[in-house]
């Protein structure tokens, strides 16, 4: 029997792009640090959901656009957030997203992903630090607020 065993080849690569690793010690500097991911104009527009890496340091390793949504919502799958943690070798995460609508008040969707996420880390080994609901004008913090 001629048993063919041949499987694609799977890749994974991380390419820091940072001298100089900037360190998270509050949910204002992971608001400081995201707010500019957002291109002028798009805060206001459209859901984005993104995730900070981060080092046993609590240095960011970098940053991911995890899905893009439409006015009042986007789906976020919980196995691209550990894939990409994994390949950046990070211990922790700080989850983020917008409210275009402006209002800082979490639904009930976003404290479902944020518990799912952090179960599903926790596997892992890896902590949810924070998830942040962004504006343009200030920020709501799940472990500033103890929900976390």
């Amino acid at each position: 029997m001629d048993i063919d065993y041949t499987v694609g080849e799977v890749e994974l690569s991380y390419k820091p792009k940072f001298k100089k690793l900037h360190k998270v010690i509050s949910s204002e500097d992971a608001y400081r640090y995201l707010l500019p991911t957002y291109k002028e104009g798009t805060i206001c527009y459209k859901e984005y959901f993104k995730v900070l890496f981060l080092n046993q340091a609590s240095q960011i390793l970098g940053y991911t656009l995890i899905s893009e949504g439409g006015i009042t919502d986007t789906t976020v799958d919980v196995r691209v957030i550990l894939q990409a943690a994994l390949l950046t070798n990070s211990v922790a995460l700080i989850l983020a997203h917008n409210h275009p609508s402006g209002n800082l008040k979490p639904s009930r969707q976003d404290m479902e992903i944020t518990k799912q996420v952090k179960e599903a880390a926790q596997l892992m080994r890896i902590k949810v630090l924070d998830h942040l609901i962004i504006t343009d004008t200030g920020y709501y913090s799940f472990s500033d607020e103890g929900e976390l």
